[in-house]
């Protein structure tokens, strides 16, 4: 195992030189990729959020598809592509989800809340099962990791991404633009990054790879350990979601037993282990601290906790509040 974190540290070397000022998202998503989880990107236009999916996809090497969101992209078109011979007959090809058969490593799903809900819903199978039935049979895709971003500004032709669709989603993930001066002034005036495809072409194929992930998250899991008081911490952390006003928390203006309408699911919970198990061998340890929760709880966590439509113009702020008094409140062993 000790073996990897040299390659995983290389990994998120390569692309924090290509894709700068991003510390925190390379982290999240190298903690999503080694938990074999699914991420979704989001942010405002231009941020970076689709050079840094290719740049992942880059390092992890493998065959690689990317598909754009459109309004009148049908479930059908990932599935096959249709076309006419020379000799004027029809011809079915495979489409972007089966092109490479059971070797497709990543799904790159560009602008995902510009496509309908019917391909939202076969997303959603892809995440799930990482299978899809077409041409009479069954193809499974042990290897895929499904990455999406989705920008925050434009809601014209856009569709919102159902509740069961952002669960399967293992982390979602802010992209917001740098702050700091000396990488804004690199961004703008240093050429290296108006190239974006030799950007990703300077990046080595395969730093880890994709083939053995599976096998890698499954051993992360295995050998990194909870202890009793730390799984009756995050049990507690659970609770105090579902019912805040039962935990003693409090917002101002806010009836919190009328607040969280849903979410914190077991699902969720386990995906925030998942994710704090990690961010614990990240750091070489072989024990998860309450630290580790509490680093990976906003992009776990988040979006698994649905708002009361009462409140729901301020979903984000109060879902901030809500785990700023989960963590004040629930003691930490």
């Amino acid at each position: 195992m000790s073996l990897w974190l040299p390659r995983v540290a290389a990994f998120e070397a390569e692309i924090a030189r290509a894709v700068i000022g991003q510390t925190r998202v390379i982290r999240m998503l190298t903690i999503a990729i080694l938990a074999r989880g699914h991420a979704l990107l989001e942010g405002d236009v231009g941020v970076g959020k689709t050079t840094l999916l290719r740049a992942i996809a880059r390092a992890l090497g493998g065959p690689y598809e990317r598909v754009e969101g459109t309004i009148d992209l049908m479930p059908a078109d990932l599935i096959y592509h249709a076309s006419i011979t020379q000799e004027g007959r029809p011809r079915l090809d495979p489409g972007p989800v089966l092109r490479h058969g059971p070797d497709l490593a990543i799904f790159f799903f560009n602008e995902i809340n510009r496509a309908r809900p019917q391909v939202h819903a076969l997303l959603l199978r892809l995440m799930a099962e990482r299978s899809v039935t077409a041409f009479n049979q069954e193809t499974a895709l042990p290897h895929l990791l499904v990455f999406a971003d989705r920008n925050q500004l434009e809601r014209e032709e856009t569709f919102e991404l159902p509740a069961a669709a952002r669960d399967r989603f293992f982390m979602e993930i802010a992209v917001h633009a740098p702050t700091d001066p000396e990488i804004c002034r690199q961004l703008i005036f240093d050429t290296r990054y108006h190239d974006v495809d030799a950007l990703i072409d300077s990046i080595p194929p395969g730093i880890l790879d994709y083939r053995a992930l599976a096998t890698l998250a499954a051993d992360i899991q295995r050998t990194t350990h909870a202890s009793p008081r730390l799984e009756a911490y995050v049990v507690a952390i659970w609770q105090a979601l579902r019912r805040p006003d039962e935990a003693g928390l409090k917002i101002p203006g806010i009836d919190m037993s009328r607040l969280v309408q849903g979410g914190a699911s077991p699902r969720g919970l386990s995906y925030l282990v998942r994710a704090a198990r990690v961010h614990a061998w990240l750091a070489g340890r072989d024990m998860v601290l309450p630290e580790d929760v509490r680093a990976v709880f906003p992009e776990t966590m988040s979006h698994r906790i649905f708002i009361a439509p009462l409140y729901e113009s301020r979903a984000a702020e109060l879902v901030a509040d809500l785990t700023r008094q989960v963590f004040q409140h629930v003691p930490a062993p």
